[in-house]
């Protein structure tokens, strides 16, 4: 007979749940907070939130945040699933090691070795700084995600549907967009969703690479999260909060209806 999990265990995680969540549930609460304290309760009020729509600063950073992060997460999600083909797929090819090693270097290098290392290049062959340099950037940094997503899915791919299509007269490009490509769509997904949330999360990287015009969100926080927290900032903090967790619901729901399809055809395949 199993044994339900003991007090040890409960209290545990108990403990780490609220470490991890309960600052982001205050934060949220206070930013109904109808006094301009944040330390101090004074009613229940939506203000903020009027106040945050009113203001064309933080708007606009939004709006280059939000532009930067769909585009860079699309080029990475393509990039890095291409990356994970061509290292699992193509076995031992000449300068496989050095393109690994390229692919996967920004997951251990510092953000602010990545962000003084781009900032060089795009100073070295006068690139002008703005809304292209901070995409740029965000692709080189999100793309090993990617590759790193759809590789694991692709190591425990089954190849026998691929060579079903083949043999059945398809030809290799038909079957990865009719067979392969939906069978890693939700590794893909998740790959995108990632580098979607990693791009509207950084700071570091874009301080380095932005220019004028070009200033995100996360940067007009910290700028004014300096001279003070208010709770205009708590409620742009939940706004954020707010859509990416509908974006990982969205996900998980997709990820697990391609899952189900999946197993669908795999027992419609066996019959």
């Amino acid at each position: 007979m199993r044994k339900g999990p003991s007090l040890f265990n409960i209290v545990s995680v108990t403990l780490g749940f609220a470490f991890l969540y309960l600052p982001i549930v205050l934060l949220v609460i206070y930013s109904f907070n109808a006094g301009r304290n944040v330390a101090i309760w004074s009613g229940w009020s939506t203000k903020w939130y009027v106040a945050m729509i009113q203001n064309e600063q933080l708007l606009d950073a939004a709006w280059v945040t939000l532009r930067v992060g769909l585009m860079s997460a699309t080029i990475a999600t393509v990039l890095g699933t291409m990356a994970a083909l061509a290292l699992v797929r193509h076995g031992r090819f000449t300068g496989r090691t050095l393109f690994s090693g390229m692919v996967y270097a920004p997951l251990v290098m510092p953000e602010v070795i990545t962000g003084l290392s781009l900032l060089l290049l795009f100073v070295a062959i006068n690139f002008d700084r703005g809304f292209w340099t901070v995409t740029i950037a965000h692709i080189t940094f999100s793309l090993c995600f990617v590759a790193v997503v759809v590789q694991s899915r692709l190591v425990t791919f089954d190849r026998s549907m691929e060579e079903a299509a083949m043999d059945l007269g398809c030809t290799p490009f038909k079957t990865f967009f009719v067979v392969t490509l939906p069978l890693i769509l939700p590794a893909i997904v998740a790959g995108w969703m990632l580098a979607f949330t990693l791009s509207l999360d950084d700071l570091v990287i874009a301080s380095f690479t932005t220019g004028p015009g070009a200033t995100t969100l996360p940067m007009r926080i910290y700028s004014a999260v300096r001279l003070g927290v208010t709770p205009e900032i708590n409620a742009v903090s939940t706004v954020l909060i707010g859509i990416v967790t509908i974006g990982v619901v969205a996900a998980s729901i997709a990820t697990k209806r391609q899952e189900v399809e999946r197993q669908r055809a795999e027992r419609l395949a066996a019959q």
